[in-house]
């Protein structure tokens, strides 16, 4: 798949060097690399391990690149690592870090971008604007001090030919995971088919889709809090079929909820049973949808007989929507099938139970019996159904013979484009276009939470000692909250004096305002002596403050804090107290930032060329006549077709 560059750039290819890997084994535990230092370090060590530099850059930023084959499908596609130098950046400040509440982070020396680009662009070098596309299968950006942004991901559905985007997400995850970012922030807008899919899988599974990588909510957009969050999840995830089907005069919802609690092995009673099984009905329907032998393009309410081809397991694993490895998924078949062969049938509690004493994940376990239905394993087919005496699920097994097809008189064939039509008309009829004002704020509390992070717990299980390093005190005049603090790692011999010389090199190394630091003293341990070795007197894990001098907050350089050197002042009548990304405007008096939707300015509206907050106008409400108050209320309206502000 990767073929020659174009002649738009020359460059050198040298086929010997170049660094080849799987795509589904990159980054696995040891695979090819196992950095133990935190990730100013490890990304050094991937760049000379893991990748061959290219021989052009764009807009005088290096570039490193590593080619992953895919283990199954045989095509190979690049990734691309990109070091971008911040002093040297025309965007030296992080939005990002700013939507995600780490303004007051001191600006990093460096940002490191992984990209893939889209499929017609494998073949093609870099270009400048490369950092500015949303069309990329991936782009992620971690700042040297470990804290970064998951910034696109696009898969099959999301213009990739050749890639899924769980494929993508799994080899992000393995990435941040290695190179030990310490935290990565993502905005979920994610749609389809104009669902939005932090509401269908919030409903449906209690997280985003992100959250099957642990991703989890940071904090609202409109002062939406975490348990608001929770408690609107919660609400919209326990409406109840039976009501739903009393109190909505449509006969098309009730038609719906009937067919597919008839489709199900088990009682579908929430909203959330009937997402989830819908889902996962589709998922089936992809991967049955050519073993189905029919002639017939017309439906039909009649039975009809349809052949249906057994599915190999293993290949049939491949293409599931899963987080976990095909090889796991392959493990807990093959322990189902052991059980079986002493039993022959057994009903699904028996067979969880007995697979639970050889694997401890409950969660896999369910996920791959859901999957178990006329699928081959090791030469056994297993099958599933429906007692119909004891209405239990059970579990069968019988010996495969070479090409035998197996029967199945079926009531009705659900194709991949049956279901989402389907859940698209219940998303918009049960959820957007409710009549009830609870599911009404529950669910626009829910699209109010676009922000989730991943942060990767403290690794502290090899010989070496860490310590989360703080310098104090910045400067007298300092207002800001403190910043994250800086991962430092030193051997178990380490003195005190070597602890200070670490702290040092990490935050120079780090921080564009930390570059002529220098470490006098370490809170903790002050009054030892420099020769001291610190194990013993200072607990790996624990956090410690160094005091120094040469920190340039003083100087008018812009370099240093992510947010900017401006300290703006965000106060809003929701509640927000820091930028969200959602579009703001300030009043021309107190100069205080709120949100427009908060202010009544529509999305669609153009900002006024004179605005006064709600509280300025009580302010001069209470100061002047009636007639004044009109008077100054219409002055805070005044529009015209400038818009000072564009989120």
């Amino acid at each position: 798949m990767i073929g020659g560059r174009s002649n738009s750039k020359k460059r050198k290819v040298v086929v010997t060097s170049a660094k080849y890997y799987g795509l589904q084994s990159f980054l696995q535990p040891g695979c090819p690399i196992a950095p133990s230092g935190p990730f100013r370090d490890s990304v050094r060590v991937f760049l000379e391990e893991c990748c061959q530099m290219e021989d052009y850059n764009v807009e005088g930023m290096a570039i490193w690149c590593t080619f992953l084959f895919h283990e199954n499908r045989g095509f190979v596609l690049p990734l691309y690592t990109i070091e971008e130098c911040v002093q040297n950046s025309v965007q030296p400040l992080c939005d990002h870090c700013r939507c995600s509440g780490w303004s007051h982070h001191f600006v990093s020396k460096r940002k490191y971008h992984f990209i893939i680009p889209i499929d017609n662009e494998w073949n093609k070098p870099i270009d400048t604007g490369v950092l500015d596309l949303q069309t990329h299968i991936l782009h992620g950006l971690i700042h040297s001090n470990g804290f970064g942004h998951l910034l696109c991901i696009n898969g099959i559905e999301g213009g990739s030919s050749f890639v899924y985007g769980r494929e993508v997400m799994d080899l992000w995850d393995r990435i941040c995971t290695t190179l030990h970012s310490r935290e990565i922030s993502i905005v979920d807008t994610s749609k389809k088919r104009q669902m939005d899919l932090r509401l269908l899988y919030g409903v449906s599974y209690g997280h985003t889709w992100f959250g099957r990588w642990d991703y989890k909510f940071c904090h609202g957009s409109f002062g939406v809090t975490k348990k608001q969050y929770e408690q609107a999840l919660k609400t919209l995830s326990s409406l109840e079929l039976d009501m739903i089907i009393r109190n909505m005069n449509n006969r098309s919802i009730k038609k719906l909820i009937g067919r597919y609690r008839e489709l199900s092995d088990t009682h579908l009673v929430t909203i959330r049973d009937l997402f989830r099984f819908m889902l996962n009905l589709k998922f089936q329907s992809l991967q049955t949808k050519n073993d189905v032998v029919s002639h017939s393009k017309t439906r039909s309410n009649k039975k009809e007989k349809h052949v249906v081809r057994c599915r190999k397991f293993p290949n049939m694993a491949a293409k599931l929507d899963s987080r976990w490895h095909v090889r796991r998924l392959e493990d807990v078949a093959n322990v189902v099938v052991n059980a079986l062969k002493e039993k022959k049938t057994m009903i699904r509690q028996e067979v969880r139970d007995t697979a639970r004493l050889h694997i401890g994940d409950t969660g896999l376990i369910d996920f791959v019996l859901k999957s178990m239905n006329n699928v081959i394993v090791g030469g056994y087919v297993v099958r599933r159904a429906v007692n119909s005496t004891t209405g239990v699920l059970e579990y069968s097994l019988k010996e495969c013979k070479q090409d035998e097809e197996l029967t199945d008189r079926v009531d009705s064939v659900v194709s991949e484009s049956d279901v989402y039509k389907d859940v698209v008309y219940l998303y918009q009829h049960v959820l957007l276009d409710s009549d009830s004002e609870t599911v009404e704020f529950a669910v626009r509390t829910v699209l109010d939470s676009k922000n989730f992070t991943k942060e990767w717990p403290f690794n502290d299980d090899d010989e070496f000692l860490r310590f989360v390093c703080r310098v104090i005190p910045l400067t007298t005049a300092e207002s800001r909250k403190s910043s994250s603090g800086e991962l430092v790692v030193v051997p178990l011999h380490a003195t005190i004096r070597e602890l200070k010389e670490a702290c040092e090199k990490a935050m120079r190394d780090t921080y564009c305002v930390m570059e002529k630091l220098k470490v006098t003293e370490i809170v903790e341990v002050e009054g030892l002596d420099e020769e001291e070795v610190i194990f013993g007197a200072l607990e790996s894990g624990s956090e410690i403050r160094v005091s120094g001098f040469e920190v340039d907050l003083e100087s008018a350089s812009d370099l240093k804090y992510e947010g900017g050197a401006d300290n703006w002042v965000v106060k809003c009548q929701c509640g927000a107290r820091d930028d969200d990304g959602e579009r703001m405007v300030a009043c021309d008096l107190c100069e205080v930032w709120q949100h427009t939707r908060c202010s009544g300015i529509g999305d669609r509206e153009v900002v006024p060329p004179l605005f006064m907050c709600y509280r300025c106008c009580e302010s001069i409400d209470d100061s002047n006549s009636p007639d004044e108050q009109v008077d100054g209320i219409e002055w805070m309206m005044v529009t015209d077709h400038i818009d000072l502000f564009a989120s």
